[in-house]
């Protein structure tokens, strides 16, 4: 059989053969707008229809699926109250050491309290004599005449109440203490996400063979995006309240001014209201700039004897990046099998194969039990791990009692939890829908399929003076 050019009857690109056998010029050519390239798509359906999955599990929700708890709310702002410390102490007060006279404002000392001073760890009780105003302490020293005699300088001290004592036959106390609390609220955001079809691609048949995060495996149609999209807006879900912070500038330009308000979300609370621990493993990195040339386990000891400081939670989780669980693998393994320092394998019977081997996932140090995870959001090259300045937070087990205003009782929540609107005829939760016109829905005159997706969240952290945020910053 003659050959023929592409001004021939036959189309270009195919140049036929005496017999059925595959050449590389005897077949049509669908696969490209301009007529040109292969068809070896026919021969290959495998290796088209199987999605690679070449990132692994790309979600990164988890964090308040282990830790937390999701409760309906019908207000726009959640109010809780904490209560505040049992005893009175201060640690920024101004003393003239030679009248004996200190000030701090807003004081609650009465007097006949006892108090303990204290300046550059020199020490000295004393009894209150006076209380001329709100502002202003007067004591009188037990070992001495003034404060000055006791060593105690000009400038600022520290200060708490140990008791008090009276005179036979003399008046009681003047004036009385009320149990302090701090009151704390947050309000939800409106998280939004969409996906769009237009009705031409929806007549387009392609089916994607895929497995995905959530479990879900097979062959999805052309809504195999919007399954994404799911997935996604479900990661935003968590995101939004880890990542949240409240509008609090109000200049033009700020988001506030633009008419949003924002939410508080896990790390502004611990930033705001709780403990941040810096470089942790460095060398440097405490609480309290306290020197350099530390091993991880003195900068752990800092962060223990900070929590001995607060609620003194037993059991406490970390979640970490890969960095820091690998320095806190390392730390535990540089310890002696069984005791060393006050450090315990109790969590795996005492046994060091099963500790080392596995990798820590619990431990005991001092009067305190820690469970060690890895958190992936902090791992994830389009999350936290872009950024590299969040290396993990410490997150007291267990549940917190607060009062709560809208019950008007005290109840048990977690530490955290989320609170998301919902009422006898709208639940906010997560919601979609579809609109347009596309799929058996007509709604709308468009030709195209709209899925939507809703939420309206906040994060409450409670007691949050007793979590700790690992940050890393740039060292001079």
């Amino acid at each position: 059989m003659g050959l023929f050019a592409n001004g021939g009857s036959f189309p270009a690109g195919l140049t036929p053969t005496p017999t059925k056998t595959l050449f590389s010029g005897n077949y049509l050519t669908f696969d490209s707008a301009t007529g040109g390239g292969t068809f070896a798509q026919q021969f290959l359906p495998d290796v088209y229809e199987k999605e690679v999955e070449r990132y692994g599990n790309r979600s990164v929700s988890s964090f308040l699926r282990m830790v937390g708890a999701e409760i309906p709310s019908a207000s726009d702002q959640v109010i809780w109250s904490e209560q505040g410390r049992l005893h009175i102490a201060y640690d920024a007060a101004t003393a003239v050491a030679s009248t004996s006279t200190i000030t701090e404002v807003g004081h609650a000392v009465r007097a006949g309290q006892t108090v303990v001073i204290s300046q550059d760890l020199t020490t000295v009780k004393a009894v209150v004599t006076s209380v001329p105003d709100a502002d202003t302490i007067v004591v009188a020293p037990y070992a001495g005449t003034d404060l000055a005699g006791l060593g105690i300088t000009d400038g600022a001290i520290k200060l708490f109440v140990y008791g008090s004592e009276f005179g036979k036959g003399t008046s009681g106390m003047v004036g009385s203490v009320d149990a302090g609390f701090e009151q704390f609220s947050n309000s939800p955001i409106i998280i939004k996400d969409k996906y769009s079809i237009s009705g031409s691609d929806a007549a387009q048949i392609g089916w994607v063979e895929v497995t995905t995060e959530n479990g879900a495996s097979g062959y999805l149609w052309y809504l195999k995006s919007e399954h994404e999209t799911r997935l996604r807006f479900e990661d935003y879900l968590e995101m939004s309240v880890v990542e949240g912070e409240l509008a609090s500038a109000t200049g033009a330009g700020s988001a506030a001014n633009a008419g949003y308000k924002g939410t508080e979300g896990l790390f502004a609370a611990i930033e705001s209201r709780g403990n941040i621990y810096q470089n942790f493993n460095s060398g440097e990195a405490t609480l309290a700039n306290s020197g350099s040339d530390r091993t991880a386990l003195q900068d752990f000891d800092e962060i223990l004897k900070n929590l001995d400081k607060q609620g003194a939670i037993e059991e406490n989780m970390l979640f970490l990046n890969r960095a820091t669980s690998l320095a806190f693998d390392d730390m535990l393994g540089a310890v002696n099998a069984h005791y060393n320092g006050g450090t315990s394998y109790g969590v795996f019977n005492n046994s060091e194969d099963m500790a080392l081997n596995l990798g820590f996932s619990g431990f005991r140090r001092g009067s305190y039990d820690f469970y060690k995870t890895d958190w992936k959001y902090l791992n994830d090259a389009a999350t936290r791990g872009l950024t590299e300045d969040i290396d993990g937070v410490m997150v007291p087990a267990g549940t917190s009692t607060v009062y709560d205003q809208q019950l008007g009782k005290n109840i048990k929540r977690p530490f955290l939890h989320v609170r998301y609107r919902a009422s006898e005829a709208d639940d906010r939760k997560m919601k979609s829908w579809i609109t347009g016109s596309v799929g058996g829905v007509y709604t709308s005159e468009t030709d195209e399929m709209n899925v939507n997706f809703l939420s309206e969240r906040c994060l409450c952290v409670q007691g949050a003076n007793n979590f700790v945020l690992f940050k890393s910053v740039a060292q001079s």
